[in-house]
C-alpha cells in the first residue's frame, strides 16, 4: 500500500471518527439546552446522562468497541449528576465541568511526570501513534483541560445560571472543537503505518 493510500485511509477513518464523535458530543449539548429550557438545570442534567449514555450503547452497537475516555467521562459525569439530583444541589451540577475537566488534566499531566502519556491508554484502540505524539497530544490536552476547568470555574461564579448554560452549550464546545482540529495535523504526523 503507497504512503498516498494510507494516509487517505487514515483521513477517512479520522472523518468517520470525528463525524460520530461530533454526534455523540453534540446530541447531548442539545439535549442538556432543550431540557434546561423546558425543565431547568436537573431535569436538564438527567435528560443529558440518559442522552449521553444512550449514545454510548449506540455506538458500541455500531463499532462494538468504545475508548476508555468515553467511558470514564461516562461515569464520572452519571455519579455526579445522580447524586446532585438526589441532595437536590445544583452547585454540583455547575462544577461538573470542573471536576471532569481537573480529573483529566491531573491525569494526562500525572501521567507524563511518571513518563506514561494517557492518552495512549485513552486512545490507543483508535490510533496508532508514535510515543512521542502520544507524549505531545498527553500535554497539550493536560494544559486545555486545565483551562477549561479554570474557565469554568469563573463562567458559574460570574454568569447567572442561564448565562452559564450558554456559556456551557455555545462557548466550549466550540473552543474543543477548534483545539481537537488543531492537533489533527500533530495525529497525523505521528501516525504509525501498519
Amino acid at each position: 500500500m503507497s504512503n498516498q493510500t494510507e494516509t487517505l485511509t487514515l483521513m477517512d477513518k479520522v472523518r468517520q471518527m470525528r463525524l460520530v464523535s461530533m454526534f455523540g458530543e453534540i446530541i447531548p449539548l442539545c439535549v442538556f439546552f432543550f431540557a434546561y429550557e423546558h425543565g431547568g438545570l436537573f431535569y436538564a442534567a438527567m435528560a443529558t446522562l440518559s442522552a449521553t449514555v444512550l449514545s454510548l450503547v449506540a455506538y458500541w452497537l455500531v463499532e462494538k468497541r468504545v475508548a476508555r475516555f468515553v467511558i470514564f467521562s461516562t461515569v464520572l459525569s452519571g455519579a455526579m449528576t445522580i447524586t446532585a439530583v438526589l441532595v437536590q444541589e445544583d452547585l454540583l451540577i455547575k462544577v461538573q465541568p470542573s471536576v471532569f475537566s481537573f480529573v483529566l488534566s491531573f491525569v494526562l499531566l500525572g501521567g507524563l511526570m511518571r513518563n506514561k502519556a494517557m492518552m495512549e491508554v485513552f486512545f490507543g484502540t483508535q490510533f496508532n501513534l508514535t510515543p512521542e505524539t502520544w507524549r505531545l497530544l498527553s500535554l497539550r490536552w493536560g494544559l486545555f483541560f486545565l483551562f477549561a476547568a479554570l474557565a469554568n470555574e469563573l463562567a458559574w461564579r460570574v454568569l447567572s445560571e442561564q448565562h452559564w448554560v450558554y456559556f456551557r452549550v455555545f462557548v466550549m464546545p466550540p473552543l474543543t472543537g477548534g483545539f481537537m482540529l488543531a492537533m489533527l495535523p500533530l495525529t497525523l504526523r505521528g501516525t504509525i503505518a501498519k
